[in-house]
C-alpha cells in the first residue's frame, strides 16, 4: 500500500464508488486488528454446561478479539470470579478459557458464569453459562407392603422415578427382565405410574419392577420389587354370582379433577393423558372444542395419551377427553397456552461512525410473556455510567454529535421466563484515512473467457471512493465487462487476452488517500478434449479409461491429471493399490472387481482453473446367490419355492434354475427340476411321491449362470401311485419263433413309493378277439416264446407299486421275430450304360417269402477277367445294397474292356436271403490308363531319346501312342505343342529330332485305344550344346589302327569271360556273354555330362522346376530297374521290346527286363 501522490498518467480511470457504508448496516464487520477497535466476543461455551461423569474435563471456553488485546475476568452466581486462584482449574494462556478437570467433587463449581473481556476502549461479556452437577439419581431403601386389591378394583403402582438429567425412560419389568404386558386395562401414566382399569387374577404377582433409565448419564436405576394380591370372588356363592365383577362407570385416575391448563413453549411437544377405571374397560376418545384436532396430532398408548408435535400458536385452544363404557362416561378439559422465549425483532448492529454524526442503537423483541429488555454499556447497567450526549427513546439508544470517546460495548438483553438473549454491539467513533489492506504488486491469474477477479479492500472512515484503472491502455476498463463492487474487488467479465497487464487501485476520503498495484495474467483455458464413454465390464477383466486434456503450456510443471472414484481421489500408491495405474492420460484398472464399479471422473487441474469429464463404470458379472428360500404350500404333489433375487451385476437375469437333491438315489447329486423367467421369485414344482428332496436356485444372465442358494430343508411328500407308465418299448425279434419286449424303466424318483413292477400284456392285432396275454414282472424286458414268424401284436404296459397303479398304458404294435427271406429275385437283367456303369433291374420277391420286414436288395458282383486276356481269375467280390422296396439299381466303378459276375438277393432284419442265379456281361473299351514308364534314355544336340512301357490296364485294345513335346525355356511364354502319333502299339521307344541345342522340353506320353487317349504321363530334359562324346568315338572308329586295337582289346577280354565262366559254371547252360554282348543294359549306357532331364508321371507337373543329371538318376536307379517293375506283372516283352501279351513266369520277367535294356543300348 501506498499513499496516491501521483495522477494516474495516461490510465484510463473506472470511477465506481465503493462506499463503506456497509459498515453501518449490517450487524459485524471486520476492522484490521492494526486500527484500535472494542472487544469482541469470538466464541464461548453453551448456556448450559453438564458434567457429565465420565468426561475427563470440562471448558469454560470465552475467546475475544480486540486493540488492544482484550483482558478477562469471570464471575460466578453475579461475584467476581479468579480462576488463577483456583490451582486445580486449567488456565489458558492469552485467553479467558479455563478448564474444570473431573477429578473430585464438582459440586463446589456448580453454579451461573460470566465472561467480560475488555480493554481500554471498553468490555464485552458473554452470556451466562450455566455449570450443572448431575448426583447419581437413586430410589430410596424402602419396604413395600404388598398391594391387596378386590378383583374388578382399580390399583395404581407408583414408581416415583428420582430426579436426574432427562430425558427419563421408564420401564416396567419383572424379575427376571420379561415386560408387564401393557393394553386398555393396564397402561403406564406419563410420571411413570403403572394404572389398572379394574384387577383380575392374574394381576397377582410379586415382582413388579419400575427400573428409570438416564441415557445421557447411563445409567438405570431399579425400584424395590412390589407385590399385588388380587382377591377373588367367594367359591361357595351361587354359579350366577361366582368370579363374576361388578360392572361400573367410568372416573378418571388421571388427570385429576374436571379442567387443567397447560403451558407450553412454541416447538415442545405437548403430551396429555386421560387413564380411566371402570369395568368393562372403558374407551377414551378426544376432541378440540370448536375445531378439528391438529393434523400433526397422534394417538398413542391404546388411545389414551394425545401427543402434538412441535405445537405452535395455532395448537392454541380448548381440548376435552372422553373416557367411556357402556354404564356411563367422563370428562376432562385441558386448556393449552403457547408461549414463546425471546425473539429478536431488531437485533443491536456493530456500527462504525464518524465523529460528530448521529448513532442510533435499536434493540426490540418479542415473546409470550413479553420479555424485558435491559441495556448494559462495557459489562455495565446503562444508569452507572452517564452521558451527556446520550438518551433511550423506547427501544432505542441515540447518541448525539458522537465523539471519540463514545465508542464503548453496548450491551442488549432480552429476558422472560421461558429464556434470555444477548446481542454486544460495538460502536466505533473515529476519523481515518484509507488504508488498502489488499498487498502490494499482487499477482492476478485468469482463464480466456471466464470471468476474472481482482481485490482492492480497503478499511477507512469516512467512507472511501475506490476507483480502478489499466496502466497504457485507455480503453481497456471500459464497457460492460468491468464492475467495481462494494468492497472494492475490479470484476472481468469473460477475460480476454487483451485484458492482461498492471492493473492499479486508487481508495480516497476526506482524511487522504492510498494506492496498490496488481498484475493480471490471462491463460488458456484448461479443457478435456476427449473423455471415455460409459464402459461396460467383466468381473475380472482390465478397463482402460482415457482422458486427452488441452491447458495452458506455461503451466508444464504446475500441471495435474488427477482421477476420483465417487468423487473421491484414487490412490496410486503401488504398495498401497498395485491394480491402478497411471500413465498418459490413462488410468488401467487390472483385475476389475465389483467395488470397483461407480463413476470415474478426470479432473485436469491448473493454478487458475480445472476441467473434469466423468464416465461411468460398470461391472458386469454372473448373478449372486438368491436368498432366503423357503418353502410354503407343501402338498403332495407339489411345494411352492420363494426367494429373494440376489445382485444381478448390471445384466438383467434372464432366468431361474430350480435344482433338487434326494438322498435315497443319488445323495449329493443336484439336478434340474425346471427354468422360471427372471421377472419371477417363484415356483411350484411339480414333485414325486417318497423322495426326500430338498432344493436350491441359481439365477442366469447374458454373462453366465451364478452360484446356487443355500439348499431348503428336506421335503418329502406322502407316497402315491405311480403317475406314468414306462416309455420307449421296444419290441424286438431276436430269433423267428420270439417276440423280445424292451422298455424305458422308470427312473427311481419316479416311482413314487416302493413295490414297483410292470404288467406286460400282449396279444395278435391279425386275431380277430385275440384274448390279452398279461405278465407281472420287476425287470424292464420280457420276452414272450413260440410266437409265428413276423406276426402284428398289440403290447400295453403298466406300472404300479404298493399305492396301487399308474394310469392307463398305451398300446404300441409291433412284430414278433423275423427269419432269413426263402426266395431269390427273378428276371435279373443287365444294361450296359458306359464302360465303367451297368444298370440292374430284377423282379420283386413277394412278400410272403420276406419273413421279415423287407429291408432292400443287395447286389453282389465280382470281375472274372479282362477281355484283353483269355484267362479267368476271380477276382475281390463287391457288394452295393438298395433299401426299400425296388426293382432296380445302378452298379458303378466297373473296369472298362472286362468280364464280370452278378447276383441279386433281398435282405430284412434277420439277415440275406438266397442269391439270383449268376448273371454274366462284359464292359465295352475305355481309355487306357497311365503309362507306368516313360523315360528319356539319350539327349543330344538336335535329338532325345525315349523309352516307355505298355499301360499296365489298356482298358481295350491299343490302337498306339500320342508322344507330344514343347519347348520351356526360362521364359514366361511356352512354345507350341508338337504332336507325334505312333500308330504301331508295339513300339515302346522312340527319338526325336531336329531340337533346339540347349533348350528345355517338356514331354508327354499318353496311350490310346479306339475310345480315345488316357492321361498323360511326362517328363523334361535339355538338349546339350557339343556333339557327344560317342559320337567322336564313332570318328576315331574309322581309323585302322584304332580298329586294330580294339580287336585286340576285345580279344583278351574274351578270353579272361571265357576262363571265368568256365570256372564258375562247369559244363554251363548258355553264354552269359554272347547274351550280354546282344542285349546290353540300357543303364550302362554311355552318357554325356551335360545330359539333364527329370522324369514326371503327372502330366500337371509344373513346366519349370528343377533339373537333375540323367546320369545321376540313371545311377541312382540301380542296375536291377526295369520296365517290368513299374507295369503290370503279366506283361512281357519280345527282344526288340515289343508287347507280346500275357506271362506270369518271374524268369520271362526277369529275361523281358534283360531284353529291354539290351535293345536300347547305344555301342561304342
Amino acid at each position: 500500500m501506498r499513499s496516491q501522490q501521483r495522477s494516474p498518467g495516461s490510465g484510463a480511470v473506472l470511477g465506481l464508488v465503493a462506499c463503506v457504508c456497509a459498515f453501518y448496516a449490517t450487524t459485524a464487520f471486520d476492522i484490521p486488528l492494526e486500527v484500535e477497535q472494542l472487544p469482541t466476543i469470538t466464541a464461548q461455551s453453551p448456556s448450559s454446561l453438564i458434567a457429565f461423569p465420565f468426561d475427563e474435563s470440562f471448558p469454560m471456553t470465552c475467546e475475544a478479539k480486540g486493540n488492544p488485546e482484550p483482558k478477562y475476568r469471570w464471575t460466578k452466581n453475579g461475584q467476581e470470579f479468579d480462576p488463577s486462584l483456583d490451582p486445580r482449574l486449567m488456565k489458558e494462556e492469552n485467553s479467558g478459557t479455563f478448564v474444570i478437570p473431573n477429578n473430585g467433587n464438582l459440586t463446589e463449581y456448580q453454579g451461573t458464569y460470566r465472561c467480560y473481556a475488555s480493554n481500554k476502549l471498553g468490555t464485552a461479556i458473554s452470556k451466562e453459562i450455566e455449570f450443572i452437577v448431575p448426583h447419581v439419581p437413586k430410589f430410596p431403601k424402602e419396604t413395600l407392603e404388598p398391594i391387596v386389591v378386590e378383583e374388578g378394583q382399580p390399583f395404581v403402582l407408583q414408581c416415583n422415578p428420582p430426579r436426574g438429567i432427562p430425558p427419563l425412560q421408564i420401564y416396567w419389568m419383572t424379575i427376571n427382565l420379561q415386560h408387564i404386558e401393557q393394553d386398555e386395562r393396564v397402561s403406564m401414566g406419563l410420571n411413570g405410574d403403572l394404572y389398572f382399569s379394574h384387577a383380575v387374577d392374574k394381576d397377582s404377582r410379586r415382582d413388579y419392577c419400575c427400573f428409570a433409565a438416564f441415557p445421557r448419564i447411563r445409567t438405570i436405576v431399579q425400584k424395590t420389587a412390589m407385590s399385588v394380591v388380587v382377591k377373588t370372588k367367594n367359591s361357595g356363592a351361587s354359579p350366577d354370582t361366582a368370579n363374576a365383577i361388578l360392572e361400573r362407570r367410568p372416573s378418571l385416575l388421571v388427570p385429576p379433577g374436571g379442567n387443567s391448563e397447560t403451558r407450553l413453549i412454541k416447538g415442545e411437544d405437548l403430551k396429555w393423558e386421560c387413564i380411566a377405571e371402570g369395568f368393562p374397560t372403558p374407551q377414551v376418545e378426544w376432541v378440540k372444542l370448536g375445531r378439528q384436532l391438529p393434523v400433526k396430532a397422534k394417538l398413542e398408548n391404546h388411545g389414551k395419551l394425545l401427543i402434538v408435535p412441535r405445537v405452535d400458536q395455532e395448537d392454541d385452544g380448548k381440548y376435552m377427553c372422553k373416557a367411556k363404557n357402556a354404564l356411563g362416561e367422563v370428562l376432562h378439559y385441558f386448556t393449552l397456552m403457547v408461549e414463546e422465549p425471546p425473539e429478536w425483532v431488531a437485533e443491536p448492529e456493530s456500527q462504525l461512525r464518524m465523529i460528530g454524526s448521529d448513532v442510533l442503537i435499536k434493540c426490540s423483541a418479542d415473546g409470550t410473556p413479553r420479555p424485558t429488555m435491559t441495556w448494559r454499556v462495557n459489562g455495565e447497567p446503562l444508569q452507572g455510567a452517564p452521558a451527556a450526549n446520550r438518551k433511550v427513546l423506547d427501544d432505542t439508544i441515540v447518541l448525539h454529535n458522537a465523539k471519540a470517546s463514545d465508542s464503548a460495548v453496548y450491551q442488549c438483553e432480552a429476558s422472560n421466563k421461558h429464556g434470555t438473549l444477548l446481542s454486544n454491539a460495538n460502536i466505533m467513533i473515529m476519523n481515518l484515512a484509507p488504508m488498502i489492506l489488499t498487498e502490494e504488486g499482487k499477482d492476478y491469474y485468469a482463464v480466456q473467457g471466464k470471468g476474472a477477479m481482482m481485490h482492492c479492500s480497503v478499511f477507512s472512515s469516512p467512507p472511501s471512493t475506490i476507483t480502478w484503472s489499466k496502466v497504457d491502455s485507455p480503453e481497456s476498463v471500459e464497457g460492460p465487462r468491468f464492475a467495481v463492487h462494494d468492497n472494492g474487488s475490479l470484476e472481468i467479465d469473460g477475460a480476454e487476452k487483451d485484458d492482461a497487464g498492471q492493473f492499479t487501485c486508487v481508495a480516497k476520503n476526506t482524511e487522504g488517500s492510498s494506492a496498490v498495484d496488481a498484475t493480471l495474467y490471462v491463460k488458456d483455458p484448461t479443457r478435456v478434449v476427449a473423455a471415455q464413454e460409459d464402459q461396460q465390464i467383466l468381473k475380472g477383466a482390465a478397463a482402460q479409461l482415457s482422458c486427452l486434456v488441452d491447458y495452458d503450456k506455461s503451466f508444464s510443471d504446475d500441471f495435474e491429471l488427477r482421477w476420483e472414484k465417487d468423487d473421491v481421489a484414487i490412490g496410486l500408491n503401488h504398495t498401497e493399490n498395485p491394480r491402478h495405474i497411471v500413465q498418459d492420460g490413462f488410468l488401467q484398472i487390472l483385475n476389475v472387481s465389483h467395488g470397483d464399479q461407480g463413476v470415474y471422473t478426470c479432473v485436469a487441474i491448473t493454478p487458475v482453473d480445472r476441467d473434469a469429464a466423468s464416465t461411468l463404470l460398470m461391472v458386469l458379472d454372473v448373478p449372486d446367490a438368491p436368498e432366503y428360500l423357503v418353502l410354503s404350500e407343501h402338498k403332495s404333489k407339489s411345494v411352492k419355492l420363494k426367494w429373494i433375487p440376489g445382485d444381478d451385476h448390471n445384466s438383467s437375469t434372464t432366468e431361474f434354475i430350480v435344482e433338487y437333491e434326494e438322498s435315497q438315489w443319488e445323495p449329493g447329486n443336484w439336478r434340474e427340476l425346471l427354468r422360471v423367467p427372471g421377472d419371477r421369485n417363484q415356483a411350484v414344482p411339480k414333485l414325486h411321491g417318497h423322495v426326500d428332496y430338498r432344493f436350491r436356485v441359481s439365477a442366469v444372465n447374458a454373462v453366465g449362470r451364478g452360484r446356487p442358494s443355500e439348499h431348503t430343508e428336506r421335503y418329502k411328500p406322502p407316497a402315491a401311485a405311480p403317475d406314468k407308465n414306462p416309455e420307449n418299448i421296444r419290441i424286438e425279434g431276436h430269433f423267428p419263433h420270439e417276440m423280445n419286449i424292451n422298455w424305458e424303466p422308470l427312473l427311481p424318483i419316479e416311482r413314487n413309493g416302493p413295490g414297483l413292477e410292470y404288467k406286460v400284456s400282449y396279444r395278435r392285432q391279425d386275431v380277430e378277439d385275440d384274448a390279452w396275454k398279461e405278465e407281472v414282472v420287476e425287470r424292464h424286458s420280457f420276452v414272450v416264446k413260440n410266437t409265428p414268424t413276423f406276426v402284428p401284436y398289440e403290447i400295453k404296459i403298466q406300472a404300479r407299486n404298493n399305492e396301487g397303479w399308474g394310469p392307463k398304458p398305451m398300446i404300441v404294435r409291433g412284430y414278433s421275430g423275423e427269419d432269413f427271406p426263402s426266395a431269390a429275385p427273378d428276371n435279373v437283367a443287365v444294361k450296359v450304360v458306359n464302360s465303367s456303369v451297368v444298370n440292374v433291374n430284377w423282379t420283386r420277391v413277394h412278400e410272403d417269402k420276406l419273413h421279415g420286414r423287407l429291408g432292400g436288395y443287395r447286389v453282389n458282383w465280382w470281375r472274372l477277367r479282362s477281355l484283353t486276356n483269355s484267362k479267368r481269375i476271380r477276382g475281390d467280390g463287391h457288394t452295393l445294397a438298395f433299401p426299400g422296396d425296388r426293382g432296380h439299381g445302378t452298379v458303378p466303378g466297373l473296369m472298362p474292356f472286362s468280364e464280370y459276375s452278378l447276383v441279386v438277393m433281398t435282405f430284412n432284419g434277420r439277415g440275406d436271403g438266397p442269391g439270383s442265379h449268376p448273371l454274366e456281361f462284359k464292359t465295352p473299351q475305355g481309355a487306357p490308363e497311365r503309362n507306368p514308364v516313360f523315360r528319356v534314355t539319350d539327349v543330344q544336340r538336335h535329338t532325345v531319346s525315349l523309352l516307355w512301357a505298355p499301360p499296365s490296364e489298356p482298358n481295350g485294345i491299343l490302337t498306339g501312342y500320342l508322344l507330344e513335346y514343347q519347348l520351356i525355356n526360362d521364359t514366361e511364354d511356352v512354345g507350341p505343342l508338337q504332336p507325334v502319333d505312333i500308330s504301331n502299339p508295339n513300339t515302346t521307344k522312340w527319338t526325336l529330332r531336329d531340337l533346339e541345342p540347349l533348350s528345355q522340353y517338356k514331354l508327354y506320353l499318353r496311350s490310346c485305344t479306339v475310345v480315345g487317349c488316357g492321361p498323360a504321363v511326362s517328363e523334361e530334359c535339355t538338349t546339350t550344346l557339343e556333339t557327344s562324346l560317342a559320337s567322336v568315338h564313332r570318328g576315331v572308329s574309322t581309323q585302322g589302327w584304332f580298329i586294330g586295337l580294339m580287336c585286340a582289346i576285345a580279344l583278351l577280354t574274351l578270353i579272361v569271360l571265357i576262363a571265368c565262366f568256365v570256372n564258375r559254371n562247369k559244363g554251363g547252360k548258355y553264354s552269359v556273354k554272347e547274351k550280354e554282348d546282344l542285349h546290353p543294359d540300357v543303364e550302362s549306357q554311355g552318357m554325356n555330362d551335360d545330359t539333364f532331364c527329370e522324369y514326371s508321371d503327372n502330366d500337371e507337373k509344373p513346366l519349370k522346376g528343377s533339373q537333375r543329371s540323367l546320369s545321376r538318376q540313371i545311377k541312382a536307379g540301380g542296375s536291377e530297374d526295369s520296365l517290368v517293375d513299374y507295369g503290370d506283372e503279366d506283361a512281357q516283352f519280345n527282344e526288340d521290346g515289343s508287347f507280346i501279351g500275357e506271362y506270369a513266369g518271374r524268369k520271362e520277367r526277369k529275361r523281358a527286363s534283360a531284353e529291354i535294356k539290351a535293345s536300347v543300348q547305344t555301342p561304342a
